[in-house]
């Protein structure tokens, strides 16, 4: 205890050189901390942006994402509402999920007849109460008020376009959008809105044409059996999607729409199941039990299930590059105090050399002095860990309450900045742990060099 003391009083002798010396510590620690925390921040935000959308898992046919796209119809998962009541019923699964859905994709030819312009879509079918139970999920309680999907309470032929393919369909005055330029190259004279369809092609369609023209656009896909198809729809809605390739070809359609264009009056399959877990963690658990029923029960057919990080490649590249990003701050935080505080204690060990020699020539072994000089080091430790996460704190608080927000790749809306400290006690813990580790190491070299003076030649500095 006396040695902690008589550590402690050294600190205070020379105020001005530890005040900048814990300065420096206090606030590489608070970099630290608040660029952690913003960094669980965006992994929060954006996992919970993917799993909104698409899920936790998705069930789908093994060869589905290397061959699907491009023929839907053969890698579909038949008898699909069967597969969704096991799963839900599932003694093991059922405590773990919020939401089963199918979801089914399908390529196409998006046209408009008002016009004469004409563009290849994918076509995503999906059921709008699972698609709204999917956007409930906030395991992370970021308090983002959820939207409910744009093909809520519509008609059965109603359809969600992207930005990109209302301005290739010029749709732009239809909807008033702002981002959509005049195509000073093309100059087309339109019909009038009440214009039909010709008659060959309103024979194959899939729905009955509504009373206005002006927001209704054509859909022609091709049957699992390779007959043409085509269904007028109504657009209730634009939305812009996250990436620029997406949002040139995104047709959003109900489910229903989407089989009766894919299969007709043949059996109505999916292209994957969505589920949507209670957290995020039982992603591994859900698996292996996926796994199991696949093996039993479910053989029937192929089935996998990919989880979103495999689904959505993007998240795991942003995740890795803030986790860069992090690590290498972290290092030169680290090689900033580390020789900040051997500066310091080396100036210590060159003023108090006559007192080493004193202490020296009294008895105290070369231990004891590397000992009380490490108990400086730990001290200036302790204090600036102490310091440095009050002030993160503080500064947490203070950046979430300025109400800051970004637009992360693959998301749509802007997303709020909310710094993650409080609470996340591993990043917590790990940060004063490795302050520490720094303050103690830096002080080892002063204190073992201060333990190797000649006692005869410390006291001529007396």
């Amino acid at each position: 205890m006396k040695t902690w003391k008589l550590a402690w009083r050294n600190l205070l002798r020379n105020r001005r050189r530890t005040l900048a010396t814990l300065l420096t510590m206090i606030i590489g620690m608070m970099g630290v901390l608040v660029f952690g925390g913003f960094d669980r921040a965006v992994q929060y935000s954006l996992q919970t942006a993917f799993v909104r959308g698409g899920g936790h898992l998705q069930i789908q046919h093994p060869d589905y994402l290397l061959y699907g796209s491009g023929n839907p119809a053969a890698y579909g998962i038949r008898d699909y509402q069967h597969i969704m009541r096991v799963i839900s019923a599932d003694p093991v699964l059922k405590h773990m999920l919020t939401v089963v859905t199918p979801v089914l994709s399908v390529a196409g030819i998006a046209s408009r007849y008002a016009s004469g312009s004409s563009h290849t879509v994918m076509v995503y079918g999906s059921e709008v109460s699972g698609q709204n139970q999917l956007r409930r999920w906030d395991d992370y309680q970021l308090h983002e008020l959820p939207r409910p999907v744009a093909l809520s309470q519509s008609e059965p032929n109603a359809a969600v376009l992207g930005g990109g393919v209302a301005r290739l369909l010029q749709l732009c005055t239809v909807f008033k959008l702002t981002d959509c330029p005049a195509d000073h190259h093309r100059v087309v004279e339109e019909p009038p809105a009440a214009a039909a369809l010709p008659e060959d092609l309103a024979a194959l369609a899939a729905a009955e044409p509504a009373s206005s023209a002006s927001d209704q656009i054509e859909l022609l896909t091709a049957t699992a059996t390779g007959a043409p198809n085509i269904a007028r729809l109504k657009v209730v809605k634009v939305e812009k999607q996250g990436a620029k390739e997406l949002d040139e070809v995104y047709v959003g359609l109900h489910l229903a729409q989407a089989q009766k264009l894919l299969y007709g009056a043949g059996e109505p399959m999916v292209s994957a199941i969505v589920l949507q877990l209670q957290h995020s963690e039982q992603i591994t658990a859900a698996s292996a039990r996926l796994q199991q029923l696949f093996a039993t029960s479910l053989r029937a057919q192929p089935l996998v299930a990919h989880d979103f990080t495999v689904l959505q490649p993007l998240y795991g590249r942003i995740i890795d590059m803030f986790g860069t990003i992090f690590g290498f701050l972290a290092v030169l935080i680290v090689f900033i105090a580390l020789f900040t505080i051997i500066n310091t204690m080396n100036m210590a060990v060159l003023e108090r050399t006559a007192e080493i020699g004193t202490l020296r020539s009294m008895g105290l072994h070369r231990a004891g002095i590397q000992h009380l000089f490490l108990c400086e080091g730990v001290l200036l430790g302790l204090a600036a860990c102490l310091l440095g996460l009050v002030f993160s704190l503080l500064a947490a608080y203070l950046l979430n309450l300025a109400g800051l927000s970004w637009l992360p790749p693959g998301v749509v809306e802007p997303r709020p900045i909310v710094i993650r400290v409080w609470g996340e006690w591993r990043l917590i813990g790990a940060v004063m742990l490795g302050l520490l580790s720094v303050a103690l190491l830096s002080a080892w070299w002063p204190a073992r060099r201060a333990a190797q003076l000649n006692i005869v030649s410390a006291l001529r500095y007396a």
